[in-house]
């Protein structure tokens, strides 16, 4: 092999993230983030597609995210976001928003978002109920039940989101009363939608006061999703400690 025709080590040096969090396999997808229900979408789908990636733990603390380094990837300053070194014209590209990612991953290996235009829209429709209501609904319930929103002492606030998470949880349970995934297939959307169920129990402590036992098909979808190989691995990364 000639001296030219050697393959060109990764460059990520025009991404200032990299100097807070260096990339140890910079030809790898290099994941930024911290093992919340949106983290852990991210990681879980690039186990499930087996793609080589290095994570970075980002953690909440504004002293991380807020950072001017990982605001160079995301200005809005949330985990997670990614670079994927090998993107779609054959350059780096850095990316933010956990929907967005879940489905840039999907359309660069043809998996997970089914196999015909049909299948992508009702893959994508399924993700935006997800990124529309299911995470903002569950996550402002998590804030006023278990988080510093606990302390308010007008009841309304938590009332209003009790209400919703049970709403959307009949919208998911009537959608899996016949089927083990919410499109058809194991997709991004469940990838999408399994972490925030999870944290009903995990992050919360919430399943008595939500009224767990009326969504049967929702608690064995969940088990469902938590079984998965792969999925076990996700959600545990980037490590805490």
């Amino acid at each position: 092999m000639t001296e030219h025709s050697l393959p060109r080590a990764t460059d990520l040096s025009q991404f200032p993230i990299t100097q807070r969090w260096p990339a140890q396999h910079p030809d790898r997808i290099q994941l930024y983030s911290f093992p919340t229900p949106n983290g852990v979408k991210i990681s879980i789908a690039l186990e499930e597609l087996g793609l080589p990636y290095e994570a970075h733990k980002v953690t909440l603390a504004e002293s991380d995210v807020k950072s001017p380094e990982f605001e160079s990837l995301n200005p809005n300053g949330k985990i997670p976001a990614i670079i994927d070194p090998g993107g779609p014209d054959g350059a780096p590209i850095g990316l933010f928003e956990s929907g967005a990612i879940l489905l840039y991953l999907a359309d660069k290996t043809g998996q997970l978002i089914g196999t015909t235009a049909r299948d992508r829209a009702v893959v994508t429709q399924w993700l935006m109920f997800q990124m529309g209501g299911v995470g903002p609904m569950f996550g402002q319930f998590g804030y006023f039940y278990a988080f510093g929103g606990k302390a308010i002492e007008d009841a309304r606030p938590l009332e209003r989101y009790l209400g919703e998470v049970r709403r959307l949880l009949g919208v998911l349970d009537g959608q899996l009363a016949d089927r083990d995934w919410i499109a058809g297939d194991f997709s991004i959307a469940d990838i999408a939608i399994g972490p925030w169920i999870r944290s009903l129990e995990t992050g919360y402590g919430a399943l008595k006061d939500i009224g767990w036992s009326d969504f049967p098909a929702v608690e064995a979808y969940r088990d469902r999703f938590v079984a998965r190989p792969a999925v076990q691995r996700g959600l545990n990364v980037p490590a805490r400690d």
